[in-house]
């Protein structure tokens, strides 16, 4: 997305933020897009909202906890206008702390049909894995997403494991650790 539209974007939605939190102050409102954060997927937006908190981490917790405890409504109606306006938008994030800081997160996935845990509450037999990764293995699973192989990371990653299990190799391989397993049994 060019980067006039992310700042426009941008400021529509710190507009739209001062209005539903008007007892909060708001430090910075930012738009990411893939490339300026790892953890943006292509095609996807991240909406941050930075509030005002101590300098301390308890603090962070502190103002974090607070916030979301005055605003719980607000932020679920926010949170479903921002899925309605800006499908691009695949997460929320309410951060307490100043601008050099890593803060505090509450992190808000939007598009609940994308997340593992609501395939596995669809009656899907998926199980959450985290993994961390390098640049260079982002950027495998990243192309996948871009060539339309994948909609996402996550399935991007079952995709590639999909393809593993297909190789005759993969049986063999199975079969010898079971022979293993075995072993290790008599043991």
């Amino acid at each position: 997305m060019e980067r006039a539209a992310v700042d426009h974007i941008q400021q529509l939605i710190s507009d739209e933020v001062t209005k539903r939190f008007p007892d909060t102050e708001i430090v910075q409102v930012s738009v990411l897009q893939y490339g300026d954060e790892p953890v943006v997927e292509p095609g996807e937006l991240l909406v941050r909202i930075r509030i005002a908190a101590p300098e301390d981490e308890a603090g962070h917790e502190r103002a974090l906890d607070a916030f979301r405890s005055a605003h719980r409504e607000a932020i679920e109606r926010f949170r479903d206008e921002l899925m309605r306006r800006l499908p691009e938008a695949g997460r929320l994030e309410f951060l307490a702390g100043g601008e050099g800081d890593q803060g505090v997160f509450l992190r808000i996935m939007l598009r609940a049909s994308r997340s593992l845990e609501s395939r596995a509450l669809a009656g899907g037999e998926l199980t959450p894995v985290m993994a961390r990764l390098a640049p260079a293995d982002l950027e495998t699973l990243d192309t996948l997403i871009t060539a339309g192989i994948a909609p996402n990371r996550a399935d991007a990653v079952r995709w590639a494991i999909a393809r593993i299990r297909e190789r005759p190799a993969y049986s063999k391989l199975r079969d010898r650790a079971r022979e293993i397993e075995e072993l290790k049994a008599q043991f």
